[in-house]
């Protein structure tokens, strides 16, 4: 599914192209509507059938029904017009392509096809607000059936919704071991100021660790990797959260330093010792 991301003042208008193709062998009659949306539990939730919202209103269609042929296509002008008098904020919607199959024999089941393109509209003077977010607590766990998996908190520290993907790998395990990459198998959709989590999962057949794990997330541009050490624990269990590998180089560096201030103490004691032996000699 593609995306209609925008940044617009109040009182703009923009148009966009929607390609529609008909990938079956039949004829098909394709109905196509701008419908509700919004960004529920980390998650791009659609509303039923033909609900509506503020978005909706907006949006005007150059066609609401396209008859295709087997792999024919057409392109449906959507035109947005956002409001003098629109209040700032993002808006959240989707345009559905949507197809009714041929009823079965018996009559008694209809099924719809539908596809659809995500509508991220943000309103507001000036330039479009950056997007950001935080990479946070990650906590190991197997499943009773020992399926191991990370549960990677993140935050959206910006002013645009994000839609949050990636990869992560193991290394240093067991006897130097690695792992992956792997992929995020559950992402998130966060609301600005909105918080959640991403999943990553594991072969059962992994070892509890202790690993380094390397985490790499991304929502359009922007990127954030964080590493940390995490050990998977028993199934059906939940680990402890894993430890954040640079604050203990940090630790480590800071008891070094320290230990050096005092080797060099040491030093400059033992210095001024030996010339008072050597003014007492004399």
């Amino acid at each position: 599914m593609r995306y209609i991301v925008d940044h617009l003042p109040p009182g703009t208008t923009i148009k966009r192209q929607v390609l529609i193709v008909n990938r079956t062998d039949e004829r098909q009659k394709i109905d196509v509507y701008p419908a509700a949306a919004s960004l529920e539990k980390g998650k791009f939730a659609f509303g039923e059938g033909h609900a509506s919202n503020e978005l909706t209103s907006w949006i005007t269609l150059d066609h609401e029904v396209v008859e295709l042929e087997p792999s024919q296509e057409a392109r449906v002008r959507a035109t947005i017009t956002v409001p003098e008098k629109a209040s700032a904020g993002e808006r959240y919607g989707v345009i559905w392509a949507s197809a009714v199959s041929a009823p079965r024999p018996s009559g008694s089941v209809t099924q719809i096809h539908r596809v659809g393109i995500r509508i991220y509209l943000d309103i507001g003077p000036g330039g479009e607000p950056a997007s950001d977010f935080t990479i946070g607590e990650m906590l190991p766990a197997r499943s009773p059936q020992g399926e191991p998996s990370v549960a990677i908190e993140v935050s959206n520290t910006g002013g645009r919704a994000l839609d949050l993907t990636g990869r992560v790998s193991l290394s240093e395990g067991p006897a130097g071991s690695r792992a992956g990459p792997f992929d995020v198998v559950q992402g998130t959709t966060l609301a600005p100021g909105a918080s959640g989590q991403v999943t990553v999962r594991f072969p059962n057949e992994l070892a509890n660790g202790p690993w380094k794990i390397q985490v790499n997330l991304e929502s359009g541009l922007v990127k954030k990797d964080a590493t940390r050490q995490i050990e998977f624990p028993a199934p059906g269990k939940v680990g402890k959260p894993g430890t954040l590998l640079s604050r203990m180089a940090a630790g480590w560096n800071l008891a070094m330093t320290a230990a050096g201030l005092l080797v060099v103490a040491g030093l400059i004691w033992l210095a001024r010792r030996h010339r008072k032996r050597l003014s007492a000699a004399r």
